[in-house]
């Protein structure tokens, strides 16, 4: 199946996405700060570069887009229908190292928390992040 767009549209796009400072991970920060966690952002010294590091408490967040690291289930993680031989073995890469890093990450005495992209949507938004809270809290007390 042939792209709909030509190569330097394409080329714009996939420039166009980022891989730190995304809409979902801002979410979070700004969510985070409001209710008084103090965070590092993304820590290159840890596994995974995780996006958000409570490093008081051995926490980690990583804030996923569920296309890029499919998301299991997930209505935006389908694999592209063109240039399957190249998005195939990417995402599968992505989520082979996702793994690798979160055993790393546990291994070294952290707890890890992974968010969704689709848990951040305004329907579920809300309560993404108060499950967050509950989490955290008794982390921290």
């Amino acid at each position: 199946m042939a792209d709909n767009h030509s190569k330097e549209i394409r080329s714009h796009n996939m420039a166009q996405i980022r891989s730190k400072d995304t809409m979902p991970e801002l979410l979070v920060r700004k969510f985070l700060f409001s209710n008084g966690f103090r965070y590092r952002l993304h820590q290159s010294k840890l596994p995974g570069k995780p996006d958000i590091v409570l490093p008081k408490f051995k926490t980690v967040i990583f804030v996923n887009g569920c296309f890029w690291h499919s998301h299991s289930d997930c209505r935006y993680a389908v694999l592209p229908k063109s240039n399957i031989e190249y998005w195939k073995p990417k995402i599968e890469r992505n989520v082979k190292n996702d793994l690798n890093a979160i055993d790393q990450l546990r291994n070294l005495g952290y707890t890890v928390i992974t968010i969704w992209e689709c848990e951040l949507k305004k329907a579920s938004r809300n309560n993404t992040l108060e499950n967050l809270i509950k989490i955290l809290v008794p982390a921290f007390s």
